[in-house]
C-alpha cells in the first residue's frame, strides 16, 4: 500500500507486485485472499486507481501464487472491476516455471497462451534477466543476459516482436559493479535488435568505467 501511495504522488503509472504465497491453503484460496486485499485497498483509496498494480509471473517455488499464466488470469478476473491491475512478465521466472522461450516454436506457444489467458493487453511490463536454473526448475536465480540457461534467442524474439514495442523492458540482472554490469547487459540486448536505430545514440560504443 505504501508503494502505491508513493507512486500516486510521483505520478508513476505502474507498481509491480509479487502475488505472495498460499502457505498450504491451495492456489484458489490464496488467489481469492490476494484479490480481496487488492480490491479493499483500491476501494478504500479511490485516488490510487490512477496507479496500476502489476502481478508478476513467478518461478513456481514453494507455494507461490502466480506460478503460471492461468493463476494470473484468475487474479485479474477477481480484481479487474474493483481495482486497476495488469501483468508483468519476467523472463527468468517464465523459464523457471516451465515456459520454453529459447525456440521460435516455444515463444509462439507462450504468446498464444498469453493471449488465451491474461490477454496481450494486460501485459504492461517485462523484466529481462537470464536464468541460473534450468527450464522448469522453479529456481528464481537471475543471471546476466546470454550467460545463463536461457541464452540470447529468447530476448531477440521479444525485442523484435512489434507486440511489445511500446512495453517497458527493465533489467533485473545481478548487480556487481552496477554501471559496468548494466551497460554490458544493455549492449548485449542492443546487439539483438533487428533495427539498431532504436538504440540510444552511442550506447554500443560506450565503454564501461574501470
Amino acid at each position: 500500500m505504501d508503494e502505491l501511495e508513493r507512486a500516486a504522488v510521483l505520478g508513476i503509472p505502474d507498481v509491480v507486485l509479487h502475488p505472495g504465497a498460499h502457505m498450504g491453503d491451495g492456489a484458489e484460496a490464496g488467489i481469492a485472499r490476494v484479490a480481496a486485499i487488492v480490491n479493499e485497498v483500491y476501494a478504500s483509496r479511490p485516488h490510487l486507481r490512477a496507479t496500476r498494480l502489476l502481478f508478476e509471473v513467478m518461478a513456481g517455488q514453494g507455494t507461490v501464487i502466480g506460478r503460471n499464466l492461468a493463476e494470473l488470469a484468475d487474479l485479474l478476473a477477481l480484481t479487474r472491476d474493483a481495482a486497476n491491475t495488469g501483468i508483468c512478465l519476467d523472463t527468468c521466472h517464465l523459464f523457471a516455471a516451465g515456459y520454453e522461450i529459447r525456440t521460435r516454436d516455444g515463444y509462439d506457444r507462450l504468446m498464444a497462451e498469453i493471449d488465451a489467458t491474461v490477454g496481450m493487453n494486460a501485459v504492461h511490463c517485462w523484466h529481462f534477466n537470464d536464468s541460473k536454473g534450468d527450464l522448469g526448475s522453479h529456481v528464481d536465480r537471475h543471471e546476466h543476459i546470454g550467460e545463463g540457461r536461457i541464452g540470447e534467442a529468447a530476448f531477440a524474439f521479444i525485442l523484435n516482436d512489434a507486440t511489445w514495442s511500446h512495453i517497458p523492458k527493465l533489467l533485473e540482472t545481478p548487480k556487481t559493479v552496477e554501471r559496468t554490469s548494466d551497460l554490458k547487459n544493455m549492449q548485449a540486448l542492443g546487439s539483438l535488435l533487428d533495427n539498431p536505430e532504436r538504440l540510444p545514440p552511442g550506447l554500443m560504443e560506450e565503454q564501461a568505467p574501470d
